[in-house]
């Protein structure tokens, strides 16, 4: 399975690329695995002549049981070329309600995010930071999120191992 990933940055620029799961990332995307940090692990691959790295990790509950959530990860990408650095992002098996924003929660620190199709990202690079910072200190971090559908979902994504994963992977992409 693919995901389109595409990424608004601030500077209004919207770019688009294809991530695999991580059990299918190194066939499908020709992405290099760099490294297993606890619950985090970390790729690499070229795209258009940039080169990109990331941190992935599934979420360690989901909620309602009762539904078919599909594969969800919690991105943390880097570019080499600098377009991005450290842009957080959700990636759902289902297709997320955009009247409805998702919002990412560590301790009392929570992020306001907005959907795109089955993704949601952080609008502000002020707030990414913030989140990304916040994921370094923390110790679990929830993401709330509502389906196309209506249904109220939830993810509990431990941090253990991200702030290693994410020194590996701005390492990889310097």
């Amino acid at each position: 399975m693919k995901f389109t990933h595409t990424l608004l940055l601030a500077s209004g620029l919207v770019l688009t690329s294809v991530v695999g799961t991580p059990a299918l990332a190194q066939a499908a995307t020709g992405a290099n695995l760099e490294g297993v940090f606890t619950d985090w692990t970390v790729y690499s691959r070229s795209e258009g002549g940039d080169k990109i790295c990331y941190v992935l990790a599934k979420p360690s509950t989901k909620t309602p049981t009762s539904v078919r959530h599909g594969d969800i990860y919690f991105m943390v990408a880097n570019w080499k070329s600098g377009v991005a650095q450290e842009q957080p992002s959700l990636l759902t098996g289902y297709p997320l309600k955009a009247e409805v924003p998702p919002s990412a929660r560590i301790d009392r620190n929570k992020i306001p995010m907005f959907a795109a199709d089955n993704e949601a990202f952080i609008e502000s690079e002020t707030d990414e930071k913030k989140l990304v910072q916040s994921m370094r200190k923390g110790a679990r971090m929830r993401v709330d999120a509502m389906s196309k559908r209506g249904t109220q979902t939830s993810y509990e994504f431990s941090l253990k191992g991200v702030t290693a994963a994410l020194k590996k992977a701005k390492a990889v992409c310097q």
